[in-house]
């Protein structure tokens, strides 16, 4: 059978790279919003509002265009999906604003784990001792970011893990929508929700953006929207086994844009714990390929004699 998602592996990781770069950037401009570098600070739930309102602009213009056909949505699923999604987003564009972007990177980078974890009693999966080893590994990295020692404590590190755990259940919802509607309208649902929710939650604590703010806010929203759109493009042309691990370049672009924007540079304990949690969380993707493949249905090759 050929299909697309396996037509281009080389093009699929440059997808991802390019995505990257995207997400490394919104989280960039939330943690220049959550500052007061462009005027005084915003609160999360606006960071989180700007991004989902923007993003769904962009998206709806391109949808207008493309005129894609639609299928009758599982509002339930795209209501649990999106809720998780607004309250993981919001809870990490807050953590940004007080640890460096490495660190709040690498403890996101927990979500699959956390929805391994979750798996197990709500889509009745079953987990073995490579995953769960797996998970350990990601767990310890986390420990090491944390930092806990009543000297280096970071407080903000534990509104990063929260966000890690509420994500692992919005892939509970992801993972219930797949195959099951096209990518374009579980987007354009996901971020109109998403703009619905964000748009009651923050009205207890608008204030009005500066003219900075307000280009840093579509430049969010933009660029999640493009991040959302370079990671589908790149998940349909090669297997998610294969391209799960170029997505943690994501973490070399944070430090990047940190230390350019705030002179902010990785440490010892960043760059180990990172080390680990990417560790973790490789052996989780390279184990999930195999698991995978076996999986597959055997499909009789052109000479075989079952073929003919």
């Amino acid at each position: 059978m050929s299909t697309a998602n396996t037509d281009n592996p080389a093009l699929a990781a440059s997808f991802i790279l390019v995505a990257t770069t995207f997400i490394a950037g919104t989280m960039l401009m939330a943690k220049t919003l959550g500052t007061d570098l462009l005027g005084p600070a915003l609160h999360p739930l606006q960071v989180s509002h700007g991004r989902f309102v923007f993003a769904f602009l962009a998206i709806s213009s391109v949808a207008a265009v493309m005129r894609p056909r639609l299928t009758p949505p599982s509002w339930r699923l795209h209501i649990g999906r999106t809720s998780f999604g607004w309250a993981g987003v919001s809870l990490m564009f807050a953590s940004v604003a007080f640890i460096p972007l490495a660190d709040a990177t690498a403890i996101t980078f927990l979500n699959p784990v956390f929805g391994m974890m979750l798996a197990i009693p709500l889509l009745g999966e079953k987990v073995g001792r490579w995953r769960w080893g797996a998970a350990a590994v990601a767990l310890i990295g986390a420990m090491v970011l944390l930092r806990p020692t009543p000297a280096s404590f970071q407080p903000a590190a534990l509104l990063a893990l929260a966000a890690a755990m509420i994500m692992g259940l919005e892939l509970i919802f992801i993972k219930k929508l797949a195959n099951r509607e096209p990518p374009l309208q579980v987007l354009l649902i996901n971020n109109a929700i998403g703009m619905l929710i964000a748009s009651v939650a923050v009205l207890p604590v608008w204030q009005m953006p500066s003219p900075a703010q307000w280009a840093a806010l579509v430049a969010l929203g933009l660029l999640m929207a493009c991040a959302q759109a370079c990671f589908i493009n790149g998940m349909a042309r090669a297997d998610a086994s294969f391209v799960a691990p170029f997505s943690y370049a994501t973490l070399i672009f944070a430090a990047l844009y940190d230390f350019l924007g705030f002179g902010v540079a990785p440490d010892a304990v960043t760059i180990l714990g990172a080390t680990i949690i990417l560790t973790g969380a490789a052996v989780l993707a390279w184990r999930e390929g195999r698991q995978r493949r076996r999986a597959a249905p055997v499909t009789p090759s052109d000479d075989s004699p079952s073929a003919a």
